[in-house]
C-alpha cells in the first residue's frame, strides 16, 4: 500500500514541532480544515494558541515558501491584514522538523464574508486593490505564473492518463480539446505589465471577515497572475447578479487602484482553468487518505459527467459578450 506524505506527522510530532521553535505547548490540539496542507490550532502556555501549518512534503521548493511569507510580511507592514506567518528572533520563519517543513501563524477569528452583501464587496474590492499596489512592488521569482500550460494542459495530460473513466475519455479530450485554443487565445492578450503577486486562490474561505476588515488567510498559491485572478471567484448566479457583484467589487478596487477593464474577457478563461485544475488537484491527491474521506462525490462516474457537462457549458460562456461595468 502507498504511503502518504504525513503518515507520520502524529499529534506528538506536532506538539514537539511547535516547541522546537521554543513555544511550550500544553496539550490542546485541534486539526482544522486543511487538505493540501496540515493545519493545527495548537495550545500555548500562558499564551493565546498558535496555527501550525505543515506544508505537503515536495509540493514547494524552500525558496518558494520562502517568497510566500516574504508577501505575506511586506502586507502586513503595509497595514493590510492578513494572517502573515511568526518570525522567531533569528528572523526565521520557515522551521524543519522530523522531515517536515512547518510555519506558526497568530490566531484569527472571522467568519466568511456576505457575497451577497453589496458593503462586503465594496470593502472587499478596496482590501485587494491595496493588495495589488503591495503586489506590484516587487516581482515573484521562484513563485508560479498562472499559465494555461500550468493550469490546463499539464492537468487534461494528467486526468487524461490516470483518471478519467474510459467511457467518458472520449468526451473529456474532445471538449477540452476544443476548450484549449480559445483559452489560448484570449489569454494571450493579457500584457506582462497586467502580471503582478496576487493570492491566488481567493475564495471566501480564505478570507476572515469580522468588524468590517477583511482578514485574508492561506497565501499558499500566492502566485504572479493579473488581478481579475483575486475578483471573480466572488461573483455567483445569473449574468445580471454577477454584473452588480463586479461593478461593486471594482468601485471598492478603484478608490485606491486602477483596473484595466479589458481584463473581464478573462474571468471564463480563468473558470475554466480552475475547472480543469481542481478535478486533477483531487485526481493527484487522492491517494492521500484525508481525500477520499472529505471528498466522497469525487471520483465516480456522475462525478466526472458532471465535469464534462460544465466544461461544454464553458464553451458557451467563452464565446459571449463579457460581463460588464454597471
Amino acid at each position: 500500500m502507498t504511503s502518504h506524505p504525513y503518515e507520520s506527522l502524529s499529534p506528538d510530532l506536532v506538539i514537539d514541532a511547535v516547541e522546537s521553535a521554543g513555544y511550550l505547548c500544553d496539550a490542546r490540539l485541534l486539526a482544522l480544515n486543511s487538505y493540501e496542507n496540515r493545519v493545527y490550532q495548537v495550545g500555548i502556555e500562558d499564551e493565546q494558541p498558535l496555527i501550525a501549518k505543515f506544508y505537503r512534503p515536495g509540493r514547494w521548493s524552500d525558496e518558494q515558501i520562502l517568497e510566500e511569507h516574504q508577501f505575506s510580511l511586506a502586507l502586513q507592514d503595509a497595514e493590510i491584514s492578513v494572517v502573515a506567518p511568526l518570525v522567531d528572533s533569528q528572523g526565521v520563519s520557515l522551521h524543519r522538523y522530523a522531515g517536515f517543513r512547518f510555519a506558526l501563524f497568530p490566531r484569527r477569528g472571522g467568519y466568511p464574508p456576505e457575497l451577497d452583501n453589496m458593503d462586503n464587496l465594496l470593502v472587499l474590492g478596496r482590501t485587494l486593490a491595496r493588495m495589488h499596489n503591495v503586489g506590484r512592488t516587487a516581482a515573484f521569482v521562484h513563485r508560479p505564473v498562472l499559465s494555461v500550460e500550468r493550469m490546463f494542459i499539464q492537468n487534461r495530460e494528467f486526468v487524461l492518463e490516470h483518471f478519467i473513466p474510459a467511457e467518458l475519455r472520449p468526451a473529456y479530450e474532445t471538449v477540452t480539446a476544443d476548450l484549449l485554443p480559445i483559452i489560448s487565445t484570449l489569454y494571450a492578450e493579457l500584457e506582462p505589465s497586467d502580471m503582478l503577486r496576487v493570492h491566488g486562490d481567493c475564495h471566501v474561505g480564505n478570507i476572515l471577515w469580522r468588524d468590517n476588515i477583511a482578514h485574508f488567510v492561506d497565501l499558499d498559491d500566492c502566485c504572479s497572475a493579473p488581478a481579475i485572478q483575486d475578483l471573480w471567484m466572488f461573483l455567483s448566479g445569473e449574468r445580471h447578479e454577477r454584473e452588480l457583484q463586479l461593478s461593486e467589487l471594482i468601485e471598492g478596487y478603484s478608490e485606491f487602484g486602477d483596473f484595466d477593464p479589458r481584463q473581464l474577457r478573462q474571468i471564463e478563461v480563468l473558470r475554466t482553468m480552475r475547472l480543469v485544475y481542481y478535478a486533477a488537484w483531487l485526481a493527484r491527491r487522492w491517494e492521500d487518505p484525508a481525500f477520499p474521506r472529505s471528498f466522497t462525490w469525487f471520483n465516480t462516474e456522475r462525478y466526472w459527467a458532471d465535469h464534462v457537462l460544465e466544461l461544454r457549458e464553458q464553451l458557451w460562456a467563452l464565446q459571449e459578450q463579457p460581463l460588464r461595468l454597471l
